[in-house]
């Protein structure tokens, strides 16, 4: 998948914010191969076992044959525990707070273009940590940094929770989601954080020496978010008329349009405008020589939070109309107004776009008691399904099977909606978010 200019200065944005957040919790940006050997991979079994289907292998160096396979990164766990186990040696090594930008590859049978497609982008932070309490307390801080940069900047909003044993990360002993629910009613893992104990530590014999002077395993963290993001904020925030980009994160927040720019003085405004918008907003203008109505449909088709249209009228009259692309209200703002207006409105349009967002997950999160309700859900109103659950793997693999609906998470947030599980009928104290998802 080639991610054209647009494309990419988004996940620059979120880039931008997330390693801001990554770097103020003490952590520091490292690279790590690309390539895996095989023999390294098959270390962590349970993780092997995981990620095998999806592994692509490279077999030849130019013409030779190589004596041993090298896997093109699915993940790179194997290769920081591989790293630790050489660079741990005392308590003073610790904590290992690292994190990496990088691609990597999965050889899916089904791709969709941002959610699942065989090469992303992505960031995977792998951390180590003198004590199993510091290692899970690292794992809720960075889903916690997930979830704000998900919510505040991309105006999405999250459900937090654990994965079930089912559903968890290959080789983890727990792991952390945050989940968002598409326009369509499907759910969507828009980040996810893993404490993985001293399990990788013990498969990779990464030991340190602690102050009484015993050897003792290190306990590990990896967590990661995608360029899945961008998916999750077209299906979220676009409308028939193209994307909406909500302010925080859009490359551009300001589209200026001249109209008329052929009659003297419109362009010359129409930049001046620019720069002097350029102090408190992220500022463009479109004087292609396209016709004024080509240029708005651009506009909106590209998502951009406010357009700016200036003529020879509206010079005149020392104002501009300003459409806000989120509700598509045309307003008259006097010139002089702007830079006190403008980024008002800004964060007017993000609250807004979390509000509607919200609204709508609200809108299609039914609670469910029996599968015969599931099935009126589903058929009705599909969304976020809360139901109880007993905890039998068994209930989860038949609803899976019969009705293409996952566990999203057990939300730390937990109710009690009935007594009994919905699927099975036995009593049942979890509350959990099932739907079907990307």
């Amino acid at each position: 998948m080639i991610i054209k200019p647009y494309g990419y200065a988004l996940w620059e944005n979120i880039k931008g914010e997330l390693d801001r957040q990554i770097k103020e919790t003490g952590h520091t940006n490292v690279y790590f191969p690309l390539f895996i050997p095989e023999s390294l991979l098959q270390k962590e079994k349970d993780h092997v076992e995981g990620f095998a289907p999806e592994v692509a292998w490279v077999t030849h160096g130019g013409e030779e044959e190589l004596g041993e396979r090298i896997c093109v990164r699915p993940t790179s766990e194997v290769l920081f525990c591989e790293y630790y186990s050489k660079n741990i040696h005392s308590y003073r090594d610790l904590p290992k707070l690292y994190n990496q930008w990088s691609n990597v590859v999965r050889w899916e049978k089904t791709t969709r273009p941002f959610l699942r497609s065989l090469e992303f982008l992505w960031q995977e932070g792998h951390t180590a940590h003198a004590t199993r309490e510091e290692a899970a307390e690292e794992t809720d801080r960075m889903l916690e940094v997930y979830a704000d940069v998900v919510e505040n900047y991309l105006a999405i909003p999250v459900v937090k929770g654990r994965k079930t044993e089912s559903e968890k990360f290959a080789g983890a002993e727990y792991t952390l989601t945050i989940e968002c629910l598409m326009h369509d009613g499907r759910a969507l893992q828009a980040g996810t954080s893993h404490l993985f104990g001293d399990g990788f530590a013990k498969a990779f014999d990464i030991q340190y020496l602690d102050k009484d002077g015993k050897q003792q395993y290190v306990h590990q963290t990896s967590w990661g978010i995608t360029t899945r993001l961008i998916g999750a904020l077209i299906m979220v925030h676009g409308d028939n008329r193209g994307l909406v980009i909500p302010p925080r994160i859009a490359p551009t927040q300001v589209m200026i349009v001249p109209i008329a720019q052929h009659k003297e003085g419109v362009l010359d405004k129409a930049y001046d405008l620019r720069d002097e918008l350029a102090n408190i907003a992220r500022v463009d203008i479109d004087a292609s020589d396209n016709m004024p109505g080509w240029k708005f449909n651009e506009c909106e088709m590209k998502g951009y939070p406010v357009r700016i249209e200036i003529g020879p009228r509206d010079i005149e009259k020392n104002q501009v109309v300003l459409v806000r692309r989120d509700t598509n209200e045309k307003q008259f703002v006097a010139m002089n107004e702007l830079n006190e207006k403008l980024p008002q409105i800004l964060e007017d349009i993000q609250q807004n776009l979390f509000d509607q967002a919200l609204a709508h997950r609200e809108n299609k999160t039914t609670t469910v008691k029996s599968l015969e309700e599931m099935e009126k859900a589903l058929e009705e109103n599909p969304g976020f399904m809360k139901a109880m659950w007993c905890g039998d793997e068994a209930c989860e693999e038949k609803v899976k099977e019969d009705y293409q609906v996952t566990t999203r998470c057990i939300p730390f947030e937990q109710e009690k909606v009935a007594d009994t599980c919905f699927c099975c009928g036995k009593e049942a104290d979890q509350l959990v978010y099932w739907a079907r998802a990307y």
